[in-house]
């Protein structure tokens, strides 16, 4: 190990590689695969509107990190902004909330792809949250190898993982519009886009859960130390990658309407992409969706590991967490005790997670917490951007891309995170907001130091 190295390989990611990053960030197959059922059940036939809205509210956030990096890339991304343009407490809370929910997100990622696995080994286990953390432990553990070994190999997973996942969303979405023997479950109108459509409170219902499908993204800001020219291309990639996935959403929504009842939809549950493919392609094509949701999974899984890594070793270097954290393998340049520190920690949190009566239950609980944590975040990073641009800016385009749009989204994100929170039962509670407070414990101490 070097333990004098605190540079990260420079220019290790390209375009194109930060792109898909940026794409694999948001895991396409495994976000419609675990929510449109959600989605559709709450808001019927405004599921893909809701999806529309929600994006562009999103894009509000998109475009401060945009903002933001273009004058100061960090691998701390929204740590080292709110540090920097808000208070240096709130920054540090903005990269513990991320690092909370990222170890979070390693039982929520890690278990779908472990109940793929088994539903193509081992069905008769799928319903035993032993077997299933098990497995998920499992893929966790490969996961963390590959992060380990460096952010080329890491890439590179990434690329084949999201080229076969999108291909496959694609393929199933031509066939779903083109295909002349589906009959519609329900007939397709452009009319339900209009924002009249919506009645009182309809959009709000909508946005809680849309929003979960677009976490994720910010993952090509935690990279730009690692890439070529970030000031300019990791903005680019991260426009694109939102403008894809958002596409992405909206059609295949709109594509499990069109092609399944609203009983098909309830029944087919997290099985919805594979459901589609059986009603649209013969067997063994069909088995395309279980492989498009594992890569999905497992690629979200490496992201997380980048993002929760990243975000340590930018509080490690700045001071605010211990140093050894900062250290990067002479080899690989990764911040290799902060990857077995993730790996660790999800190890844990899925050996609690046996203990659950089902694995829907815990994957409800950490989803419903991430939510309110990636809101937490999101809304602060917003407004670093208006804190940071306010009075600099000039033009009416630069001042509705700088600061109206990111601080209107950084609201919404606000009222949403408040209202979410009384619906939480007492695991969501403390893993929400109780993973929050607990970062005032290690700020104070290191502050006192």
């Amino acid at each position: 190990m070097d333990e004098g190295q605190q540079h990260l390989e420079k220019g290790a990611l390209g375009l194109a590689e930060s792109l898909v990053m940026g794409v694999a960030g948001t895991a396409p197959a495994y976000s419609l695969a675990a929510t449109v059922t959600t989605l559709t059940a709450a808001v019927g036939m405004m599921a893909a509107p809701s999806l529309l809205y929600s994006g562009l509210i999103m894009f509000g956030i998109t475009l401060s990190f945009i903002h933001l990096t273009r004058v100061n890339a960090s691998a701390g991304a929204s740590f080292t902004w709110v540090s920097a343009y808000v208070h240096p407490l709130l920054g540090f809370l903005c990269g513990w909330t991320l690092m909370v929910a990222s170890a979070v997100f390693m039982v929520a990622g890690s278990l779908p792809a472990a109940t793929a696995t088994l539903a193509g080994l081992a069905p008769a286990h799928l319903q035993s949250p032993v077997w299933v953390t098990a497995v998920a432990a499992a893929w966790l553990l490969l996961v963390g190898v590959v992060v380990l070994k460096g952010i080329k190999a890491t890439s590179y997973t990434q690329v084949t993982f999201t080229v076969i996942e999108v291909g496959s969303l694609l393929a199933i979405l031509i066939a779903a519009w083109r295909q002349p023997a589906v009959v519609p479950g329900h007939v397709f109108s452009w009319a339900v886009f209009a924002p009249s459509s919506f009645h009182a409170g309809q959009f709000v219902t909508g946005a809680l859960i849309a929003l979960f499908f677009f976490w994720g993204w910010d993952v090509t800001l935690n990279l730009n130390e690692e890439t070529a020219a970030a000031e300019t291309s990791a903005g680019k990639a991260l426009s694109l990658a939102m403008f894809i996935t958002l596409l992405l959403y909206v059609a295949f929504t709109a594509a499990c309407q069109h092609v399944l009842s609203d009983a098909e939809l309830q029944a087919a549950g997290t099985d919805v992409i594979y459901v589609m493919a059986t009603h649209l392609f013969p067997a063994p094509w069909s088995y395309l969706a279980l492989i498009a949701v594992t890569l999905s999974t497992v690629g979200n899984l490496e992201t997380s590991i980048l993002q929760f890594t990243r975000t340590l070793f930018a509080k490690s270097r700045s001071g605010v967490l211990p140093a050894h954290y900062a250290l990067l393998h002479r080899q690989w340049r990764t911040p290799w005790l902060a990857t077995v520190l993730i790996v660790a920690l999800g190890l844990v949190f899925l050996a609690l997670a046996a203990s659950f009566p089902s694995v829907n239950l815990i994957v409800k609980d950490s989803v419903d917490a991430i939510g309110f944590q990636v809101c937490f975040y999101y809304s602060l990073t917003a407004w670093a951007c208006v804190r940071r641009f306010w009075g600099e800016v000039q033009g009416l385009r630069a001042i509705l891309l700088t600061l109206v749009w990111p601080a209107a989204s950084g609201l919404f994100l606000v009222y949403i995170g408040v209202t979410q929170l009384p619906q939480f039962d007492r695991v969501t509670m403390v893993l929400a907001l109780g993973g929050i407070l607990v970062g005032l414990l290690p700020w104070w101490w290191y502050r006192r130091r």
